[in-house]
C-alpha cells in the first residue's frame, strides 16, 4: 500500500472544498464516523512468577485496557467483561516438581490419587488427615479469550497450608504427609469444587490459597504446561471468626501484625483475589470465587 503522507488538517480541507459541495462533504464525514469500528479490550500473555513466596516478578503484555499497581507488582488486563486474576509466586512449597524438599524433586502432579475433590487426607502411600474448620472452595473457571465464556474441561491444581500454617511435603513435622494438595477437572460450567479445611495463618502472610489452572487435566501432570499461578485471599473477620476456634491459637497472633496493607503479595492489590465466603464455625465456611485466565 503506498504511504500516504498527508496530515488530517490537509485531507479535512481537501474533502471540504470538493466540487460535491459542504453538504456532500458532511453526508461523507459522518458516514465514515460511522462506520469506524468500536475498539475493545485484547488478551493478555504472562510472563513466569518468582518461585519464592514474595511478590510475583511477572507482568502481564496486554493489547487492551490495563490497570498496574506497585513498582513489582500485578497488572490486571481488562478483557471482555472479565478481568484475568493476577499471576502470582507459587511460593516455595509447590510439590509440582518445580522446586525440592529435603528428600530431592517432589512432584505430585503425576502421582496417582491427586486428582481429587476432598484434600483434606493424604494419599498414595502417606496416610493422614488435617484437622481444621471445614472449607468448601468453588472456583469458576473463565477464559477471557474467549469472550469470558466458562472454561470447562479446564484443570485447577491447589495447595494451602494446614492449621498450625505447615506445608505437607516441606515443613518440619508434615514432611510424611500430602494432604491439602489437589487436582480437579472444571465441569462443563468451568466449575471446581474442593472439600479442605481452613488455612492457618503463619507469620508475615496473610491467609491464602496457591493455585495452578491448566487447559486440560491431560496438562495438569506438567507444571511446564500451566496457563496461570495465582493465590486467593479471605476477608479479615472471617479469618478472625475461625481463629477464635480451637487449634488456630497461632494464627490469632500472626493475623493480628499482619495485613492487605503490608503482605508482600496482596499489597498491591486483592480485589480480584478475595474470595466470597459464607458459612460460621461451627458448620464450616463456603468461599466462591471466579477466575478469569486468558488462555
Amino acid at each position: 500500500m503506498a504511504q500516504h503522507g498527508h496530515s488530517l488538517e490537509e485531507d479535512l480541507q481537501t474533502m471540504l472544498n470538493a466540487t460535491a459541495g459542504r453538504r456532500r462533504s458532511l453526508r461523507w464525514l459522518l458516514a465514515g464516523a460511522a462506520s469506524l469500528p468500536i475498539i475493545g479490550c485484547g488478551g493478555s500473555s504472562d510472563s513466569a512468577a518468582s518461585t519464592t513466596d514474595g511478590v510475583a516478578t511477572g507482568t502481564t503484555g496486554t493489547t487492551g485496557t490495563t490497570t498496574t499497581t506497585g513498582s513489582t507488582g500485578t497488572t490486571t488486563t481488562a478483557t471482555g467483561s472479565c478481568s484475568v486474576i493476577p499471576e502470582e509466586t507459587g511460593g516455595p512449597y509447590p510439590a509440582d516438581g518445580t522446586n525440592s524438599n529435603s528428600s530431592g524433586v517432589v512432584n505430585v502432579l503425576t502421582q496417582t490419587g491427586v486428582v481429587r475433590s476432598d484434600i483434606r487426607s493424604s494419599f498414595g502411600t502417606m496416610s493422614g488427615t488435617a484437622a481444621g474448620v471445614p472449607l468448601t472452595i468453588k472456583l469458576h473457571i473463565v477464559n477471557a479469550n474467549s469472550s469470558c465464556a466458562a472454561a470447562g474441561g479446564f484443570a485447577v491444581y491447589l495447595w494451602h497450608c494446614d492449621r498450625d500454617g505447615n506445608y505437607s511435603l516441606y515443613s518440619g513435622g508434615v514432611t510424611n504427609q500430602n494432604y491439602l494438595r489437589g487436582v480437579q477437572e472444571a465441569d462443563a460450567n468451568g466449575d471446581i469444587t474442593f472439600t479442605t479445611i481452613f488455612p492457618g495463618c503463619y507469620s508475615g502472610r496473610m491467609p491464602h490459597v496457591h493455585f495452578e489452572v491448566y487447559s486440560s487435566l491431560a496438562k495438569a501432570s506438567s507444571a511446564s504446561n500451566r496457563v496461570k499461578t495465582s493465590q486467593f485471599a479471605f476477608p479479615t473477620d472471617i479469618c478472625n471468626a475461625v481463629y477464635a476456634t480451637t487449634g488456630y491459637s497461632a494464627s490469632v497472633r500472626n493475623l493480628a501484625q499482619i495485613s492487605f496493607a503490608t503482605d508482600n503479595i496482596f499489597s498491591d492489590g486483592y480485589s480480584l483475589q478475595l474470595a466470597t465466603v459464607t458459612g460460621n464455625a461451627t458448620d464450616g465456611y463456603v468461599a466462591t470465587l471466579t477466575v478469569a485466565v486468558a488462555a
